[in-house]
């Protein structure tokens, strides 16, 4: 008997999905934010404050991504091809982001015109990934093996609508970094910024829960049918608590580390809540995560060397951010 690693590749490719959303979420939120800053200082400040560790948090998307296409390959053939355009439009904001880093404290002659593709570069490619989203979560046209639609099936008033809530949960999460790693007047607009991010995510999310199972009988019944109704009504009652949490923390002057870690509880809720309206489907409405699955062999040999690499890569990531601990400061930058 052969063992089954789907379930193991479905917990890699979760997990690095959600660490990605967490991690490069709240550096792509900094940038969303980044040209709100009202002095070129408190802009390198900012900067200074991910600049050790944003281009690690994108492991995550490289490892999600190789591993949708080497455990599930028939789920990385219909989706991509569906999602190209926002994809494509995601990779080009990010490498002008990237350059960004490089140019800002390079080329001082034209730091303006980095300035503002850092700040685009990162509000584009949170909205891109916020169509790729609501184009996953509204399913996709598939006949066989194959997607049939078009190139701009994926946008969509849903799928329009998911990019701006991404943007403002971004930009929460952006802002709770920078309460935790700024101090005096710049960490006092980080909270306004945070509360005003807040209100939009907490509305935008309402919306996306009503949304979604309006559009799918069958997410509908799972949520509201009985038992499934008590079953899950944690989901929305944790995220009740946590909004209000939220919400407190950003009040609170005193607190600077709770505002960051609430708001992430609210990203992993509505990653929970997500997972449970579309599990066991990978490709929404047409295939199943074993359906989609590689050859037990190839998972067995593939995983084998994941299960090694994940802990190095968790190791390095939580030492990096070990060591770069503390209050950002103007004389350490991204040199």
């Amino acid at each position: 008997m052969i063992f089954d690693f789907v379930p193991v590749w479905t917990l890699i490719l979760g997990l690095a999905v959600f660490l990605y959303v967490l991690l490069d979420g709240f550096d792509l939120g900094v940038g969303i934010l980044y040209n709100f800053a009202p002095t070129r200082q408190a802009r390198t400040l900012m900067m200074n404050s991910i600049a050790p560790i944003w281009d690690g948090n994108e492991t995550w998307l490289v490892l999600g991504g190789l591993g949708l296409l080497a455990a599930f390959p028939l789920a990385f053939a219909i989706i991509i091809p569906a999602v190209y355009f926002p994809i494509l439009v995601m990779l080009l904001a990010l490498i002008f982001r990237g350059a960004a880093f490089e140019f800002h404290f390079r080329d001082q002659e034209h730091r303006g015109f980095w300035d503002h593709a850092f700040g685009y570069g990162s509000t584009v490619a949170t909205f891109a990934q916020g169509v790729v989203l609501g184009a996953f979560i509204q399913g996709f046209q598939v006949e066989g093996r194959h997607f049939t639609g078009s190139t701009f099936d994926c946008i969509t008033p849903f799928s329009l609508f998911t990019g701006l809530a991404l943007v403002l949960g971004y930009g929460l999460l952006g802002a709770g970094w920078l309460i935790l790693k700024l101090e005096g007047d710049l960490q006092k607009k980080a909270r306004a910024q945070a509360r005003f991010c807040f209100l939009g995510t907490l509305v935008a999310v309402g919306i996306v829960s009503l949304w979604t199972p309006w559009m799918d009988g069958d997410i509908a019944h799972r949520w509201f049918s009985w038992p499934n109704i008590a079953l899950l009504s944690p989901v929305p009652l944790l995220t009740a608590l946590f909004a209000v949490l939220e919400l407190r923390a950003i009040a609170n002057p005193k607190a600077e580390l709770t505002p960051f870690l609430y708001a992430i509880c609210l990203f992993s809720l509505s990653y929970l809540g997500i997972a449970i309206s579309l599990f066991p489907m990978i490709v929404p409405h047409h295939y199943t995560l074993w359906q989609a699955a590689s050859s037990p062999d190839t998972q067995i040999f593939l995983g084998v060397g994941t299960l090694f690499l994940l802990p190095v890569i968790l190791i390095y990531t939580a030492w990096s951010y070990w060591v770069f601990r503390g209050k950002a400061r103007g004389e350490i930058g991204y040199h």
